[in-house]
Protein backbone atom coordinates (compact mmCIF):
# COMPACT_ATOMS: atom_id res chain seq x y z
CA UNK A 1 0.00 0.00 0.00
CA UNK A 2 1.41 3.38 -0.96
CA UNK A 3 2.19 6.05 1.59
CA UNK A 4 -0.54 8.37 0.18
CA UNK A 5 -3.22 5.70 0.54
CA UNK A 6 -2.08 4.99 4.10
CA UNK A 7 -2.41 8.64 4.94
CA UNK A 8 -5.88 8.77 3.37
CA UNK A 9 -6.95 5.70 5.32
CA UNK A 10 -5.75 7.21 8.56
CA UNK A 11 -7.60 10.42 7.86
CA UNK A 12 -10.79 8.46 7.17
CA UNK A 13 -10.71 6.75 10.55
CA UNK A 14 -10.02 9.95 12.42
CA UNK A 15 -6.36 9.31 13.36
CA UNK A 16 -3.48 11.70 12.80
CA UNK A 17 -1.45 11.03 9.67
CA UNK A 18 1.95 11.85 11.20
CA UNK A 19 2.13 9.24 14.02
CA UNK A 20 5.66 8.25 14.91
CA UNK A 21 6.82 4.79 13.97
CA UNK A 22 6.79 2.23 16.76
CA UNK A 23 8.71 -0.90 17.28
CA UNK A 24 7.10 -4.21 16.49
CA UNK A 25 6.56 -4.88 20.18
CA UNK A 26 4.98 -1.55 20.94
CA UNK A 27 2.70 -1.81 17.88
CA UNK A 28 1.45 -5.21 19.04
CA UNK A 29 0.86 -4.01 22.54
CA UNK A 30 -1.10 -0.98 21.36
CA UNK A 31 -3.22 -3.05 18.92
CA UNK A 32 -4.39 -5.29 21.76
CA UNK A 33 -5.70 -2.37 23.74
CA UNK A 34 -7.53 -0.60 20.92
CA UNK A 35 -8.02 -3.38 18.36
CA UNK A 36 -11.85 -3.65 18.52
CA UNK A 37 -12.37 0.06 17.87
CA UNK A 38 -9.70 0.39 15.20
CA UNK A 39 -10.84 -2.66 13.15
CA UNK A 40 -14.43 -1.50 13.18
CA UNK A 41 -13.54 1.90 11.77
CA UNK A 42 -11.24 0.56 9.03
CA UNK A 43 -13.84 -1.94 7.79
CA UNK A 44 -16.59 0.68 7.71
CA UNK A 45 -14.65 3.22 5.60
CA UNK A 46 -12.63 1.58 2.80
CA UNK A 47 -10.02 3.52 0.91
CA UNK A 48 -11.37 5.46 -2.12
CA UNK A 49 -8.58 6.95 -4.22
CA UNK A 50 -9.92 9.99 -6.15
CA UNK A 51 -9.91 9.89 -9.98
CA UNK A 52 -7.91 12.67 -11.61
CA UNK A 53 -9.94 15.59 -12.97
CA UNK A 54 -10.28 15.93 -16.78
CA UNK A 55 -11.79 18.32 -19.34
CA UNK A 56 -15.12 16.87 -20.57
CA UNK A 57 -15.04 18.76 -23.88
CA UNK A 58 -11.51 17.59 -24.68
CA UNK A 59 -12.36 14.02 -23.77
CA UNK A 60 -15.23 13.83 -26.29
CA UNK A 61 -14.55 13.23 -29.96
CA UNK A 62 -17.81 14.55 -31.47
CA UNK A 63 -17.95 13.23 -35.02
CA UNK A 64 -21.39 14.65 -35.89
CA UNK A 65 -23.76 16.75 -33.82
CA UNK A 66 -27.21 17.46 -35.26
CA UNK A 67 -28.29 21.08 -35.43
CA UNK A 68 -31.18 21.86 -33.11
CA UNK A 69 -34.48 22.10 -34.95
CA UNK A 70 -35.27 20.43 -38.29
CA UNK A 71 -32.13 18.30 -38.48
CA UNK A 72 -32.78 16.88 -35.01
CA UNK A 73 -36.46 16.32 -35.91
CA UNK A 74 -35.42 14.39 -39.01
CA UNK A 75 -32.99 12.09 -37.19
CA UNK A 76 -35.54 11.34 -34.45
CA UNK A 77 -38.63 10.94 -36.66
CA UNK A 78 -40.55 7.69 -36.40
CA UNK A 79 -42.83 7.89 -39.48
CA UNK A 80 -42.39 5.29 -42.23
CA UNK A 81 -41.65 7.87 -44.96
CA UNK A 82 -40.07 11.27 -44.25
CA UNK A 83 -38.96 14.06 -46.56
CA UNK A 84 -36.40 16.55 -45.24
CA UNK A 85 -35.57 19.72 -47.12
CA UNK A 86 -36.87 22.88 -48.60
CA UNK A 87 -34.28 25.64 -48.81
CA UNK A 88 -30.66 25.09 -49.80
CA UNK A 89 -28.03 24.87 -47.07
CA UNK A 90 -30.17 23.16 -44.43
CA UNK A 91 -27.70 20.32 -43.85
CA UNK A 92 -29.64 17.72 -45.84
CA UNK A 93 -26.79 15.51 -47.09
CA UNK A 94 -25.09 15.13 -43.69
CA UNK A 95 -28.45 14.39 -42.07
CA UNK A 96 -29.08 11.68 -44.68
CA UNK A 97 -25.66 10.13 -44.07
CA UNK A 98 -26.10 10.26 -40.28
CA UNK A 99 -29.55 8.66 -40.22
CA UNK A 100 -28.52 5.01 -40.96
CA UNK A 101 -25.75 5.13 -38.33
CA UNK A 102 -28.28 4.08 -35.69
CA UNK A 103 -28.46 0.61 -37.23
CA UNK A 104 -25.07 -0.08 -38.80
CA UNK A 105 -23.72 -1.64 -35.61
CA UNK A 106 -26.46 -4.27 -35.79
CA UNK A 107 -25.57 -7.42 -37.74
CA UNK A 108 -29.10 -7.56 -39.21
CA UNK A 109 -29.10 -4.00 -40.58
CA UNK A 110 -29.36 -3.68 -44.36
CA UNK A 111 -29.59 -0.19 -45.87
CA UNK A 112 -29.51 1.44 -49.30
CA UNK A 113 -28.71 5.07 -50.10
CA UNK A 114 -29.19 6.23 -53.70
CA UNK A 115 -28.60 9.26 -55.88
CA UNK A 116 -29.94 9.85 -59.38
CA UNK A 117 -26.58 9.63 -61.24
CA UNK A 118 -23.14 8.18 -60.62
CA UNK A 119 -21.55 11.66 -60.67
CA UNK A 120 -23.81 12.81 -57.83
CA UNK A 121 -23.17 9.55 -55.99
CA UNK A 122 -19.39 10.17 -55.91
CA UNK A 123 -19.88 13.33 -53.85
CA UNK A 124 -22.04 11.45 -51.36
CA UNK A 125 -19.49 8.62 -51.08
CA UNK A 126 -16.71 11.15 -50.45
CA UNK A 127 -18.67 12.72 -47.58
CA UNK A 128 -19.39 9.28 -46.11
CA UNK A 129 -15.67 8.42 -46.21
CA UNK A 130 -15.00 11.48 -44.07
CA UNK A 131 -17.72 10.63 -41.54
CA UNK A 132 -18.17 6.86 -41.19
CA UNK A 133 -14.62 5.69 -40.24
CA UNK A 134 -14.62 8.20 -37.37
CA UNK A 135 -18.19 7.37 -36.27
CA UNK A 136 -17.72 3.58 -36.41
CA UNK A 137 -14.07 2.54 -35.89
CA UNK A 138 -13.24 -0.49 -37.99
CA UNK A 139 -15.94 0.04 -40.63
CA UNK A 140 -14.77 -0.97 -44.12
CA UNK A 141 -15.60 0.45 -47.54
CA UNK A 142 -15.80 -1.98 -50.47
CA UNK A 143 -15.27 -0.14 -53.76
CA UNK A 144 -16.25 -3.19 -55.79
CA UNK A 145 -19.56 -3.66 -53.99
CA UNK A 146 -20.05 0.07 -53.26
CA UNK A 147 -20.86 -0.97 -49.73
CA UNK A 148 -20.01 -0.06 -46.14
CA UNK A 149 -19.61 -3.04 -43.75
CA UNK A 150 -19.43 -2.38 -40.01
CA UNK A 151 -17.34 -4.58 -37.66
CA UNK A 152 -20.55 -6.14 -36.34
CA UNK A 153 -21.91 -6.95 -39.81
CA UNK A 154 -24.34 -4.12 -40.63
CA UNK A 155 -24.33 -3.15 -44.31
CA UNK A 156 -25.12 0.03 -46.25
CA UNK A 157 -25.09 0.05 -50.05
CA UNK A 158 -24.54 3.34 -51.91
CA UNK A 159 -25.78 3.27 -55.50
CA UNK A 160 -27.61 5.19 -58.23
CA UNK A 161 -30.98 4.96 -60.01
CA UNK A 162 -30.66 6.77 -63.32
CA UNK A 163 -33.54 5.13 -65.20
CA UNK A 164 -36.78 3.61 -63.92
CA UNK A 165 -35.62 0.16 -64.99
CA UNK A 166 -32.54 0.42 -62.75
CA UNK A 167 -34.78 -0.63 -59.86
CA UNK A 168 -34.74 -4.20 -61.22
CA UNK A 169 -31.18 -4.51 -59.87
CA UNK A 170 -32.74 -4.72 -56.42
CA UNK A 171 -35.45 -7.24 -57.28
CA UNK A 172 -35.53 -9.91 -54.60
CA UNK A 173 -33.45 -7.90 -52.13
CA UNK A 174 -34.64 -6.64 -48.76
CA UNK A 175 -33.73 -3.49 -46.84
CA UNK A 176 -34.94 -2.04 -43.56
CA UNK A 177 -33.66 1.48 -44.43
CA UNK A 178 -33.78 3.17 -47.87
CA UNK A 179 -32.70 6.74 -48.56
CA UNK A 180 -33.15 8.94 -51.68
CA UNK A 181 -30.93 12.03 -51.77
CA UNK A 182 -32.43 14.92 -53.85
CA UNK A 183 -35.76 13.20 -54.52
CA UNK A 184 -37.12 15.75 -57.04
CA UNK A 185 -34.44 14.67 -59.55
CA UNK A 186 -36.59 11.61 -60.27
CA UNK A 187 -39.23 12.76 -62.77
CA UNK A 188 -41.84 10.23 -61.64
CA UNK A 189 -42.66 8.39 -58.40
CA UNK A 190 -41.94 5.01 -60.05
CA UNK A 191 -38.55 4.41 -58.41
CA UNK A 192 -39.77 5.55 -54.97
CA UNK A 193 -42.89 3.39 -55.17
CA UNK A 194 -41.01 0.33 -56.41
CA UNK A 195 -38.31 0.54 -53.76
CA UNK A 196 -41.05 0.65 -51.13
CA UNK A 197 -41.67 -3.00 -52.08
CA UNK A 198 -38.03 -3.75 -51.10
CA UNK A 199 -38.61 -2.35 -47.61
CA UNK A 200 -38.91 -5.55 -45.60
CA UNK A 201 -37.00 -7.34 -42.89
CA UNK A 202 -37.41 -10.26 -40.51
CA UNK A 203 -35.99 -7.94 -37.85
CA UNK A 204 -38.33 -4.99 -38.47
CA UNK A 205 -39.56 -4.97 -34.86
CA UNK A 206 -35.98 -4.51 -33.71
CA UNK A 207 -34.68 -2.19 -36.43
CA UNK A 208 -37.84 -0.63 -37.89
CA UNK A 209 -38.65 0.04 -41.55
CA UNK A 210 -37.83 3.50 -42.88
CA UNK A 211 -37.73 5.39 -46.16
CA UNK A 212 -36.00 8.75 -46.04
CA UNK A 213 -35.55 11.48 -48.65
CA UNK A 214 -34.04 14.94 -48.93
CA UNK A 215 -34.57 17.58 -51.62
CA UNK A 216 -35.03 21.22 -52.60
CA UNK A 217 -38.12 22.51 -54.44
CA UNK A 218 -37.83 22.43 -58.21
CA UNK A 219 -36.52 19.76 -60.51
CA UNK A 220 -38.24 17.29 -62.80
CA UNK A 221 -40.15 15.61 -59.98
CA UNK A 222 -41.32 18.77 -58.19
CA UNK A 223 -45.04 18.15 -58.72
CA UNK A 224 -45.29 14.51 -57.65
CA UNK A 225 -43.08 15.09 -54.58
CA UNK A 226 -45.24 18.07 -53.67
CA UNK A 227 -48.42 15.99 -53.99
CA UNK A 228 -46.96 13.17 -51.90
CA UNK A 229 -45.36 15.11 -49.04
CA UNK A 230 -46.23 18.82 -49.12
CA UNK A 231 -49.91 19.17 -50.01
CA UNK A 232 -51.64 16.60 -47.74
CA UNK A 233 -50.72 18.23 -44.41
CA UNK A 234 -49.28 21.36 -42.78
CA UNK A 235 -45.48 21.38 -42.54
CA UNK A 236 -43.82 19.19 -39.92
CA UNK A 237 -47.03 17.36 -39.02
CA UNK A 238 -47.39 13.62 -39.32
CA UNK A 239 -50.18 12.37 -41.61
CA UNK A 240 -51.49 9.10 -43.01
CA UNK A 241 -50.09 8.33 -46.47
CA UNK A 242 -52.37 9.37 -49.33
CA UNK A 243 -52.78 8.43 -52.99
CA UNK A 244 -51.21 11.29 -54.96
CA UNK A 245 -53.78 10.94 -57.75
CA UNK A 246 -56.96 10.98 -55.67
CA UNK A 247 -55.79 12.45 -52.37
CA UNK A 248 -57.49 9.59 -50.50
CA UNK A 249 -55.82 7.92 -47.51
CA UNK A 250 -54.27 4.59 -48.51
CA UNK A 251 -55.93 1.81 -46.51
CA UNK A 252 -55.89 -1.97 -46.22
CA UNK A 253 -58.13 -3.51 -48.93
CA UNK A 254 -61.53 -5.07 -48.52
CA UNK A 255 -61.37 -8.56 -47.03
CA UNK A 256 -58.14 -7.90 -45.14
CA UNK A 257 -58.13 -8.43 -41.36
CA UNK A 258 -57.30 -4.70 -41.06
CA UNK A 259 -59.79 -3.61 -43.72
CA UNK A 260 -60.16 0.17 -43.90
CA UNK A 261 -57.24 0.95 -41.57
CA UNK A 262 -54.58 3.38 -42.90
CA UNK A 263 -51.28 1.82 -43.94
CA UNK A 264 -48.50 4.08 -42.67
CA UNK A 265 -47.58 7.69 -41.94
CA UNK A 266 -45.58 10.32 -43.79
CA UNK A 267 -44.09 13.65 -42.77
CA UNK A 268 -42.42 16.64 -44.37
CA UNK A 269 -39.79 18.44 -42.27
CA UNK A 270 -38.82 21.83 -43.75
CA UNK A 271 -35.37 23.32 -43.24
CA UNK A 272 -33.72 26.55 -44.27
CA UNK A 273 -30.24 27.96 -44.54
CA UNK A 274 -30.69 29.64 -41.15
CA UNK A 275 -31.21 26.26 -39.47
CA UNK A 276 -27.56 25.51 -40.28
CA UNK A 277 -25.31 27.92 -38.33
CA UNK A 278 -22.15 26.46 -39.89
CA UNK A 279 -23.20 27.76 -43.31
CA UNK A 280 -25.34 30.79 -42.52
CA UNK A 281 -23.17 32.72 -40.05
CA UNK A 282 -20.75 34.11 -42.62
CA UNK A 283 -23.50 35.43 -44.86
CA UNK A 284 -21.66 34.58 -48.10
CA UNK A 285 -23.96 31.71 -49.10
CA UNK A 286 -27.04 33.79 -48.34
CA UNK A 287 -25.69 36.57 -50.58
CA UNK A 288 -25.23 34.07 -53.39
CA UNK A 289 -28.82 32.82 -53.06
CA UNK A 290 -30.15 36.38 -52.96
CA UNK A 291 -28.55 37.02 -56.34
CA UNK A 292 -30.60 34.29 -58.09
CA UNK A 293 -33.65 34.98 -60.31
CA UNK A 294 -36.85 35.42 -58.32
CA UNK A 295 -38.37 31.97 -58.75
CA UNK A 296 -35.05 30.22 -57.97
CA UNK A 297 -34.46 32.49 -54.99
CA UNK A 298 -37.88 31.66 -53.56
CA UNK A 299 -37.25 27.94 -54.00
CA UNK A 300 -33.66 27.73 -52.73
CA UNK A 301 -33.56 30.50 -50.13
CA UNK A 302 -37.17 30.54 -48.93
CA UNK A 303 -37.88 26.84 -49.54
CA UNK A 304 -41.12 27.81 -51.31
CA UNK A 305 -42.84 24.81 -52.93
CA UNK A 306 -45.57 26.95 -54.51
CA UNK A 307 -43.26 28.70 -56.98
CA UNK A 308 -42.72 27.42 -60.51
CA UNK A 309 -41.01 29.02 -63.46
CA UNK A 310 -43.77 30.20 -65.78
CA UNK A 311 -46.42 29.93 -63.05
CA UNK A 312 -49.68 31.74 -63.82
CA UNK A 313 -50.09 33.06 -60.25
CA UNK A 314 -46.63 33.79 -58.78
CA UNK A 315 -48.19 36.04 -56.11
CA UNK A 316 -49.70 33.04 -54.32
CA UNK A 317 -48.00 32.70 -50.95
CA UNK A 318 -48.91 29.85 -48.63
CA UNK A 319 -48.02 31.88 -45.53
CA UNK A 320 -50.43 34.64 -46.59
CA UNK A 321 -53.23 32.95 -48.50
CA UNK A 322 -53.66 29.79 -46.39
CA UNK A 323 -55.36 30.09 -43.00
CA UNK A 324 -56.33 27.72 -40.20
CA UNK A 325 -59.92 26.47 -40.28
CA UNK A 326 -62.50 28.31 -38.19
CA UNK A 327 -66.26 28.23 -37.85
CA UNK A 328 -67.91 30.54 -40.38
CA UNK A 329 -70.49 32.79 -38.66
CA UNK A 330 -74.06 32.10 -39.78
CA UNK A 331 -74.53 35.76 -40.71
CA UNK A 332 -71.87 35.57 -43.44
CA UNK A 333 -73.07 34.98 -47.00
CA UNK A 334 -72.15 31.61 -48.48
CA UNK A 335 -72.22 30.24 -52.01
CA UNK A 336 -70.64 27.43 -54.03
CA UNK A 337 -69.12 26.95 -57.49
CA UNK A 338 -68.53 23.83 -59.56
CA UNK A 339 -66.65 22.60 -62.61
CA UNK A 340 -68.07 19.20 -63.52
CA UNK A 341 -66.34 16.28 -65.23
CA UNK A 342 -67.08 12.58 -65.14
CA UNK A 343 -64.08 11.08 -66.94
CA UNK A 344 -61.62 13.66 -65.61
CA UNK A 345 -62.40 15.38 -62.30
CA UNK A 346 -65.14 17.40 -60.66
CA UNK A 347 -64.19 20.35 -58.51
CA UNK A 348 -66.65 21.99 -56.08
CA UNK A 349 -65.74 24.92 -53.84
CA UNK A 350 -67.71 26.51 -51.01
CA UNK A 351 -67.00 30.20 -50.35
CA UNK A 352 -67.99 32.64 -47.62
CA UNK A 353 -67.93 36.45 -47.75
CA UNK A 354 -66.63 38.26 -44.68
CA UNK A 355 -67.93 41.71 -43.63
CA UNK A 356 -64.78 43.20 -45.23
CA UNK A 357 -65.70 41.47 -48.55
CA UNK A 358 -62.81 39.03 -48.22
CA UNK A 359 -63.60 35.65 -49.81
CA UNK A 360 -62.85 32.53 -47.75
CA UNK A 361 -62.72 29.18 -49.54
CA UNK A 362 -63.73 26.97 -46.63
CA UNK A 363 -64.47 23.60 -48.22
CA UNK A 364 -63.63 21.65 -51.37
CA UNK A 365 -64.86 18.47 -53.04
CA UNK A 366 -62.60 16.86 -55.62
CA UNK A 367 -63.67 13.58 -57.19
CA UNK A 368 -63.92 11.68 -60.46
CA UNK A 369 -66.33 9.25 -62.11
CA UNK A 370 -69.31 10.56 -60.15
CA UNK A 371 -72.64 11.06 -61.90
CA UNK A 372 -74.46 14.38 -61.73
CA UNK A 373 -77.23 13.05 -59.47
CA UNK A 374 -74.75 11.40 -57.11
CA UNK A 375 -72.76 14.62 -57.01
CA UNK A 376 -75.91 16.53 -56.03
CA UNK A 377 -76.42 14.15 -53.08
CA UNK A 378 -72.77 14.55 -52.00
CA UNK A 379 -73.03 18.34 -52.13
CA UNK A 380 -76.28 18.53 -50.18
CA UNK A 381 -74.91 16.17 -47.56
CA UNK A 382 -71.71 18.22 -47.16
CA UNK A 383 -73.55 21.50 -46.58
CA UNK A 384 -76.25 20.25 -44.19
CA UNK A 385 -74.95 22.39 -41.32
CA UNK A 386 -73.99 25.41 -43.41
CA UNK A 387 -77.33 27.14 -43.19
CA UNK A 388 -78.44 29.10 -46.22
CA UNK A 389 -76.36 28.71 -49.37
CA UNK A 390 -77.16 31.90 -51.28
CA UNK A 391 -76.57 30.40 -54.70
CA UNK A 392 -74.48 27.96 -56.71
CA UNK A 393 -72.75 28.65 -60.02
CA UNK A 394 -72.06 25.79 -62.42
CA UNK A 395 -70.25 25.42 -65.73
CA UNK A 396 -72.84 26.66 -68.24
CA UNK A 397 -72.06 23.82 -70.68
CA UNK A 398 -73.98 21.46 -68.38
CA UNK A 399 -77.26 23.00 -69.59
CA UNK A 400 -76.55 21.82 -73.13
CA UNK A 401 -78.59 18.80 -74.14
CA UNK A 402 -75.97 17.68 -76.69
CA UNK A 403 -78.41 15.91 -78.99
CA UNK A 404 -80.49 14.04 -76.41
CA UNK A 405 -84.07 14.76 -75.41
CA UNK A 406 -83.78 14.10 -71.71
CA UNK A 407 -82.89 16.55 -68.93
CA UNK A 408 -79.45 18.12 -68.99
CA UNK A 409 -76.92 17.38 -66.25
CA UNK A 410 -77.65 20.75 -64.63
CA UNK A 411 -81.39 20.01 -64.66
CA UNK A 412 -80.79 16.61 -63.06
CA UNK A 413 -79.01 18.28 -60.13
CA UNK A 414 -81.60 21.05 -59.86
CA UNK A 415 -84.36 18.45 -59.62
CA UNK A 416 -82.51 16.83 -56.70
CA UNK A 417 -82.67 20.16 -54.86
CA UNK A 418 -79.04 21.10 -55.55
CA UNK A 419 -79.78 24.39 -57.32
CA UNK A 420 -77.41 26.12 -59.74
CA UNK A 421 -77.21 29.05 -62.09
CA UNK A 422 -75.00 29.01 -65.21
CA UNK A 423 -71.51 30.46 -65.18
CA UNK A 424 -70.28 33.12 -67.56
CA UNK A 425 -68.53 31.44 -70.48
CA UNK A 426 -68.78 34.30 -72.94
CA UNK A 427 -65.83 35.37 -75.08
CA UNK A 428 -63.11 36.84 -72.90
CA UNK A 429 -64.51 35.36 -69.68
CA UNK A 430 -61.42 33.19 -69.06
CA UNK A 431 -59.06 36.17 -69.25
CA UNK A 432 -61.39 38.28 -67.12
CA UNK A 433 -61.58 35.53 -64.52
CA UNK A 434 -57.79 35.19 -64.40
CA UNK A 435 -57.41 38.95 -63.92
CA UNK A 436 -59.97 38.94 -61.10
CA UNK A 437 -58.06 36.15 -59.35
CA UNK A 438 -54.85 38.21 -59.60
CA UNK A 439 -56.71 41.11 -57.96
CA UNK A 440 -58.13 38.88 -55.23
CA UNK A 441 -54.69 37.45 -54.38
CA UNK A 442 -53.26 40.93 -53.83
CA UNK A 443 -53.08 42.33 -50.30
CA UNK A 444 -55.66 45.06 -49.75
CA UNK A 445 -53.94 48.31 -48.80
CA UNK A 446 -56.67 49.21 -46.30
CA UNK A 447 -57.09 45.88 -44.48
CA UNK A 448 -53.51 44.59 -44.99
CA UNK A 449 -55.04 41.23 -45.88
CA UNK A 450 -55.51 39.45 -49.21
CA UNK A 451 -58.97 39.59 -50.75
CA UNK A 452 -59.04 35.80 -51.07
CA UNK A 453 -57.84 33.12 -48.63
CA UNK A 454 -58.10 29.35 -48.41
CA UNK A 455 -58.60 27.20 -45.33
CA UNK A 456 -55.77 24.69 -44.97
CA UNK A 457 -58.24 21.81 -45.35
CA UNK A 458 -58.64 22.69 -49.06
CA UNK A 459 -55.46 20.80 -49.91
CA UNK A 460 -56.17 20.12 -53.59
CA UNK A 461 -56.97 23.77 -54.35
CA UNK A 462 -53.88 24.97 -52.49
CA UNK A 463 -51.84 22.52 -54.55
CA UNK A 464 -53.32 23.36 -57.94
CA UNK A 465 -53.47 27.17 -57.97
CA UNK A 466 -49.72 27.91 -57.59
CA UNK A 467 -48.81 25.03 -59.93
CA UNK A 468 -50.90 26.29 -62.88
CA UNK A 469 -48.65 27.21 -65.83
CA UNK A 470 -49.31 29.94 -68.35
CA UNK A 471 -50.54 29.04 -71.80
CA UNK A 472 -47.46 29.13 -74.05
CA UNK A 473 -49.55 30.57 -76.88
CA UNK A 474 -51.51 33.04 -74.75
CA UNK A 475 -49.83 34.57 -71.73
CA UNK A 476 -53.19 36.05 -70.64
CA UNK A 477 -54.61 32.59 -69.84
CA UNK A 478 -53.57 29.43 -68.04
CA UNK A 479 -52.66 26.23 -69.87
CA UNK A 480 -55.98 24.44 -70.30
CA UNK A 481 -54.17 21.10 -70.57
CA UNK A 482 -53.03 21.38 -66.96
CA UNK A 483 -55.01 20.25 -63.93
CA UNK A 484 -57.36 23.24 -63.74
CA UNK A 485 -60.72 21.89 -62.54
CA UNK A 486 -60.68 23.60 -59.14
CA UNK A 487 -59.26 26.74 -60.74
CA UNK A 488 -62.22 26.85 -63.14
CA UNK A 489 -64.65 26.42 -60.24
CA UNK A 490 -62.90 29.24 -58.38
CA UNK A 491 -62.99 31.43 -61.47
CA UNK A 492 -66.75 30.86 -61.87
CA UNK A 493 -67.29 31.76 -58.22
CA UNK A 494 -65.28 34.96 -57.96
CA UNK A 495 -66.86 36.34 -61.15
CA UNK A 496 -70.38 36.30 -59.63
CA UNK A 497 -69.76 39.63 -57.86
CA UNK A 498 -70.01 38.15 -54.33
CA UNK A 499 -70.49 40.84 -51.67
CA UNK A 500 -71.30 41.19 -48.02
CA UNK A 501 -73.55 44.24 -47.63
CA UNK A 502 -76.77 45.29 -45.96
CA UNK A 503 -78.01 46.21 -49.43
CA UNK A 504 -77.62 42.69 -50.80
CA UNK A 505 -80.87 41.14 -51.97
CA UNK A 506 -81.55 37.67 -50.64
CA UNK A 507 -84.68 36.22 -52.30
CA UNK A 508 -84.82 33.39 -49.78
CA UNK A 509 -85.72 35.87 -47.01
CA UNK A 510 -87.58 38.42 -49.12
CA UNK A 511 -90.91 39.43 -47.49
CA UNK A 512 -92.36 42.16 -49.73
CA UNK A 513 -95.68 42.00 -51.53
CA UNK A 514 -94.01 40.05 -54.32
CA UNK A 515 -93.15 36.50 -53.31
CA UNK A 516 -90.52 34.81 -55.50
CA UNK A 517 -91.68 31.43 -56.76
CA UNK A 518 -88.07 30.30 -57.14
CA UNK A 519 -85.99 31.52 -54.16
CA UNK A 520 -82.76 30.46 -55.84
CA UNK A 521 -83.06 32.40 -59.07
CA UNK A 522 -85.31 35.07 -57.60
CA UNK A 523 -88.25 34.94 -60.02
Amino acid sequence: MSENVKKQLLLNVGLPSDLPKRSKKSRTSKRKKSEPTLIKKVDAVPAKPLAPAYDVQEAQDVVFKANEGPQTDFLSSSEREVLYGGAAGGGKSYAMLADPLHGLNNANFSGLLVRHTTEELRELIQKSQELYPRAIPGIKWSERKSQWISPRGGRLWMSYLDKDMDVTRYQGQAFNWIGFDELTQWSSPYAWDYMRSRLRSAYSKELGLYMRATTNPGGAGHQWVKKMFIDPSPYNKSFWATNIETGDTITFPKGHTKEGEPLFKRRFIPASLFDNPYLSEGGDYEAMLLSLPEHQRKQLLDGNWDVNEGAAFPEFNRSIHVIDPFKIPQSWSRFRACDYGYGSHTGVLWLAVSPSDQLIVYRELYCSKVTATDLADMILNAEQEDGTIRYGVLDSSLWHKRGDTGPSLAEQMNMKGCRWRPSDRSKGSRVAGKNELHRRLQVDEFTDEPRLVFMSTCTNTISQIPALPLDKNNSEDVDTKSEDHLYDALRYGIMTRPRSSIWDFNPATQRSGFQASDPTFGY
